[in-house]
């Protein structure tokens, strides 16, 4: 699991870190600012982190991150990757099916979701590309999940809209609210509108 990934990464970093602060308390105390309080400092700090992370006992995907900071001390123990991070997504086989880039991550431990912020981009292996402002992964139910407003570019069509759901390898999904351009049959014959529509859009209007 993650958490035991952490700790074998940085346990030189926690032991420097715990030896800076023993020895800022052997001075006089009175010299120093108050570090504050336990839970805002987080007990790992990482920079340039390249690694594969397993999920029960399997390799699940790998991250790259500049920094990468554990606060374990929070009412829900979180992974904050501030710098940005870059996921690639694998399956039982471990071959990669999908990958995440974003400006910034947190990964809720007990919860085992992912939260990604800023310029979301995924790209699945039909060669969709899916770009958001905020996406999550819920490690637990398999599900990757958006109500933002969310653009999909593929070679078949290109969509946009809000509420969107999709299993972890993108390539299941659902958006509501959409719009978007599809392509024409092959005999390229222009889509007429249904009559009875048009009557039930006619009728809605007279009741406005």
């Amino acid at each position: 699991m993650i958490k035991n990934l952490t700790y074998k990464l940085t346990i030189a970093a926690v032991v420097s870190t715990a030896a800076m602060l023993f020895s800022c308390s052997s001075d006089n105390e009175t010299n120093h600012p108050d570090i504050g309080i336990r839970d805002s400092i987080p007990v790992l700090m990482s920079v340039g982190v390249s690694s594969s992370v397993s999920d029960s006992g399997i390799i699940s995907y790998k991250i790259i991150s500049e920094d990468w900071y554990y606060y374990d001390k929070k009412e829900v123990p979180y992974h904050a990757f501030e710098k940005g991070l870059f996921l690639e997504k694998f399956d039982k086989s471990f071959h990669v099916v999908a990958f995440i880039s974003c400006d910034t991550a947190y990964h809720y431990e007990t919860k085992r979701l992912w939260e990604m912020r800023g310029r979301v981009l995924v790209k699945n292996l039909k060669g969709e590309t899916f770009k958001t402002s905020l996406l999550y992964w819920d490690m637990g139910t398999h599900r990757i999940y958006s109500d933002r407003y969310m653009e999909i570019d593929g070679e078949e069509q290109q969509l946009s809209g809000y509420n969107f759901s999709s299993n972890e390898t993108m390539t299941d999904y659902k958006i509501y609210g959409s719009v978007g351009a599809f392509p024409l049959s092959e005999d390229n014959t222009e889509p007429t509108p249904d009559a009875e529509m048009m009557q039930m859009a006619d009728s809605a209007k007279t009741k406005q």
